[in-house]
Parts: structure tokens; sequence; C-alpha cells
């Protein structure tokens, strides 16, 4: 299936010289003189690259088919993160250096949405933020901070470490923008 320039959309995949990538943005210029064209950027789906073309007004690319499953995070083994979707128990393994990132803010038995492009797992969709529970962390104690306010390391469940507020304990369930990995609130 094609599609052209005029129709693109947010978050859609194309294929543009034999590489598939994500459309983050795009924007059509009409200058006074010459031909429209579309400015974009895209993300490089191999490796997360993220890159700015410009393409002709009216351009055709091949729309690369998506499809996004509800599975279950089961286990990293240093060279690939294994999944088991919930309703036919199949397996799928995705090499680890393509979900590094997400990994970071996804405990083992934690349901996800993985992306397959054209049939292959791709990546890990997070949303927009995640609840963990805190496994590390230093005791706030009182008078810490001159302004009532202040942030300590602690560390998750998936290993990750982030900032919180000073009365955030061992055990707390937080919640964490995966995006920029900052602390939103007490779960």
């Amino acid at each position: 299936m094609q599609v052209s320039t005029n129709n693109f959309r947010n978050g859609i995949h194309i294929e543009v010289e034999g590489t598939v990538y994500r459309l983050l943005e795009f924007q059509h210029v009409k200058p006074g003189k010459g031909g429209a064209f579309v400015r974009t950027k895209l993300r490089r789906l191999d490796d997360g690259a993220v890159l700015e073309r410009t393409f002709r007004a009216g351009e055709r690319f091949r729309q690369v088919h998506t499809e996004t499953r509800r599975m279950q995070f089961l286990y990293s083994d240093g060279s690939e993160a294994h999944f088991m979707d919930t309703e036919t128990f199949d397996q799928i393994a995705i090499p680890e250096e393509q979900v590094a990132e997400a990994l970071r803010w996804i405990a083992p038995n934690q349901e996800v949405d993985v992306l397959s492009v054209d049939g292959k797992p791709t990546e890990v969709v997070l949303p927009s933020a995640v609840e963990l529970t805190v496994t590390e962390a230093e005791p706030g104690v009182r008078g810490d901070t001159v302004s009532g306010g202040g942030e300590k390391p602690a560390t998750l469940e998936s290993g990750a470490t982030i900032r919180v507020p000073l009365f955030v304990n061992v055990g707390d369930r937080v919640r964490v923008d995966p995006r920029s990995g900052t602390y939103i609130s007490r779960a």
C-alpha cells in the first residue's frame, strides 16, 4: 500500500530507500517561489536515530504494516528480552539493545504493548506513566532541607535509579514518566 506526503499522519511507519522509519512530525511548506515540499522528522526503527528529511509534495512511499499486541514481559537474559502473548501463550524474543531503554521501566511479569512492523517485533511501547515499587532509598531525615523540599536517589524494582522527594520510602509505589525518567507522584 502506498501513502503520499499529502496523507502523512504522526506515528505512521513508512519505508524510504529500503529503511523503515516512524514519522514523528511533519510540516507542509509552500514557498512563494518553486514547488511545495514536506519537511519531516523521522525515527529510524533499526537504531532509533532521529533525522530530518525533506520530500517533494505528492511523493509516494510504501506504508509499513504495524500491529500492537499486549504481551507480558518475562525476563531478559543479557542478549534478548523475552515476552509472552497472554492469550495464545506464544513467546517471542527481541534483541535487548533494541528495547534497552524501555526495559529500564518494566518489571518482570508486567504487561506491555509490543509493536510489530511487517510481522517482526521491533519495540516496546510504554505508557506515559509507569508504576513501580521503590526497592532502595535512604531514609529522609526531617530538617534535611532549608525550604522543606529536596530529593534523594531511589532504585526501582526494574533496576532504574531516579530522584524522588524525601518522603518516599522503600516499598512505596511511585509513578514515573518513562520518557524523561522523572518522578510524578506516589501511586
